[in-house]
């Protein structure tokens, strides 16, 4: 991986050199731009939730990423790299209003892209209000405090690791079901 860097940086001043030593060119290239208005009353993913890198061991292990981000594990799990985040929702209704915040289901399955392993549980899921709260099918209530009505919230849960789970990338889709009142 050095040398590759050494190499790009080195074909990188070759073609810096030959460019004052060669007739300039024009050329055009594309770029990408993002922007996402949301409508009030609805609410939408800013972030989503990642795990980030572990390695299995050979006993159960879990892997908890908290609301609050500060990512922890038990049994036979060791954590890798720095790439990890709670889920972060937002969106808009009005000063003092309630809205009822649930799960779709208690318990998620993660299964490996490309399949050929055994999935991997997420469940205990954890709102970051204050102070934090579990979140399960059963909506529970919360109000809306900002004098602009926008709110938004991050969301953590724990997943099961198998022992000795096999490697890849798992993924799963999970649903927040959020009604204003």
């Amino acid at each position: 991986m050095f040398a590759t860097r050494i190499k790009l940086l080195t074909t990188g001043l070759a073609a810096f050199a030959s460019f004052f030593a060669s007739n300039a060119y024009a050329g055009s290239a594309a770029g990408k731009a993002d922007a996402v208005v949301v409508r009030p009353l609805t609410f939408i993913t800013v972030d989503n939730l990642e795990f980030g890198n572990a390695f299995s061991g050979t006993t159960l292990g879990t892997i908890v990423v908290p609301p609050s981000g500060a990512r922890t594990r038990t049994g036979g799990v060791v954590l890798q790299g720095a790439s990890f985040q709670p889920s972060r929702f937002a969106g808009q209704g009005a000063q003092n209003q309630l809205v009822q915040v649930s799960m779709g289901s208690n318990t998620y399955n993660l299964t490996r892209v490309g399949g050929g392993a055994p999935a991997m549980v997420m469940d205990t899921f954890i709102i970051g209000s204050t102070p934090t709260a579990q979140l399960t099918t059963n909506p529970r209530v919360f109000r809306i405090t900002s004098a602009t009505g926008i709110f938004n919230f991050p969301v953590g849960a724990t997943l099961r690791v198998g022992a000795n789970q096999p490697s890849g990338t798992y993924q799963a889709t999970f649903a927040i079901n959020l009604i204003y009142q």
